[in-house]
């Protein structure tokens, strides 16, 4: 998408803020959803902690709100000192909230406070991922200059929330290649820093053989982040319990994007990110407890999600979607057993090209734990296994 000037900005769209000196964009760090959470920058992967919104204050100045958590960008506790820091904060309309445009050569921008009139920058003009983000004297220095990259329509955003526009964010590029020849384990956080992953070796067979290992293995309360999986995917991602997977994409599916499993009461969320060519199922099941996906986009799948139907140990499953986008061809998004106690949760859903209404947004099944194959058991909303409105589902042809 074209740069935008203190002219044209659009105030129903969202952009990615790309340094001029360091070509990285502004980031709510962590991805933060509390107020206080530190602005940084980071290579641009157009997550939606990475896309803003301009929000007319008048006079000129607009107010900053992040995508992913709903807040605005501020200048902390309304100060007007040089490297004063730069957070998120709930929208009060304040003047340290109050941002101005002002052109600079090259399609560029500065954007100045209108509390303190300094303007935004990158700290000490660094390079580095985590780089903070401060307000400084206008020195008119390239690490105080910002290109607005459009990325999508408007519609309202924040965690997850109702609807964030008919049309799904870009695709990222990735920044590296690397293969896998054996599964990583995750311990802590992995970032992969939007490096492509891909299976070699034992993990290099073909894309849709049963059984094989996954690429990362995820203990309980492991977080992994920042990934591309490329072709072949192996296995995808095992979560061993709860686990959260934010700004993965899957390039090509494998045997599954990802299996979720563990006991008791785990929760699992996978936040941005998309998957494509899944000739069967995108996430699987096989665990407990509730699976949370927002801010994601299926295209050319059979199932998104499926909760085992067959599996030796049965629990009740849940899932919830949240703004998410499906491109068909696509058979399913949910199939879950109705005998089994399981529900799926539908909001902010955008279902693109299928004008004849041929997708089944929740198939019911009953399940069994003895291997056989699962009987059909209907489809639609009920309100008690399948929960959902038309108001939930927008098609886009």
């Amino acid at each position: 998408m074209p740069a935008a000037s203190a002219a044209t900005v659009d105030t129903s769209a969202w952009y990615v803020l790309v340094n001029r000196h360091s070509g990285q964009a502004l980031d709510v760090y962590d991805l933060a959803t509390h107020d206080g959470a530190r602005i940084a920058q980071w290579p641009r992967n157009d997550g939606y902690w990475q896309q803003w919104q301009f929000v007319d204050s008048g006079g000129g100045h607009y107010r900053l709100r992040s995508r992913h958590s709903g807040k605005v960008l501020e200048v902390y506790e309304w100060s007007t000192a040089n490297l004063a820091p730069v957070v998120q904060w709930t929208d009060l309309n304040g003047a340290n909230q109050q941002w101005r445009l002002s052109d600079v050569s090259g399609g560029y921008v500065q954007l100045v406070n209108r509390h303190s009139n300094r303007v935004l920058e990158v700290l000490d003009s660094s390079t580095a991922n985590g780089a903070d983000v401060v307000q400084y004297r206008n020195l008119n220095g390239n690490n105080q200059q910002w290109q607005l990259v459009r990325v999508g329509g408007g519609g309202s955003g924040g965690g997850g929330g109702s609807g964030g526009g008919t049309t799904p964010p870009s695709w990222p590029s990735a920044t590296g290649s690397q293969a896998v020849s054996s599964t990583i384990r995750v311990n802590g956080t992995y970032d992969g820093g939007m490096r492509r992953y891909y299976g070699s070796g034992a993990l290099g067979g073909s894309s849709q053989d049963e059984g094989q290992d996954a690429l990362f293995d995820l203990p309980a309360g492991a977080t992994l982040q920042n990934v591309i999986l490329g072709a072949p995917a192996a296995d995808g991602i095992h979560c061993a319990g709860t686990c959260t997977l934010r700004n993965v994409w899957w390039e090509d599916v494998g045997e599954d994007a990802a299996t979720f499993r563990g006991s008791g009461s785990p929760t699992f969320l996978v936040d941005g990110g998309g998957a494509r060519l899944a000739s069967d199922k995108v996430f699987q099941h096989n665990g407990a407890g509730t699976l949370t996906v927002r801010n994601f986009q299926f295209q050319n799948i059979g199932t998104a999600y499926r909760s085992c139907g067959n599996c030796s140990t049965q629990y009740a499953r849940h899932v919830v979607f949240q703004n998410i986008w499906v491109t068909t061809p696509a058979n399913r998004l949910a199939g879950i057993n109705t005998n089994y106690g399981d529900t799926a949760t539908f909001s902010g859903v955008t279902v693109i090209n299928d004008p004849n209404r041929r997708l089944a947004v929740c198939q019911k099944y009953i399940g069994n734990d003895d291997g056989d194959e699962p009987q059909s058991n209907g489809s639609g909303a009920d309100g008690t296994y399948c929960r959902y409105s038309g108001s939930n589902i927008t098609y886009v042809n």
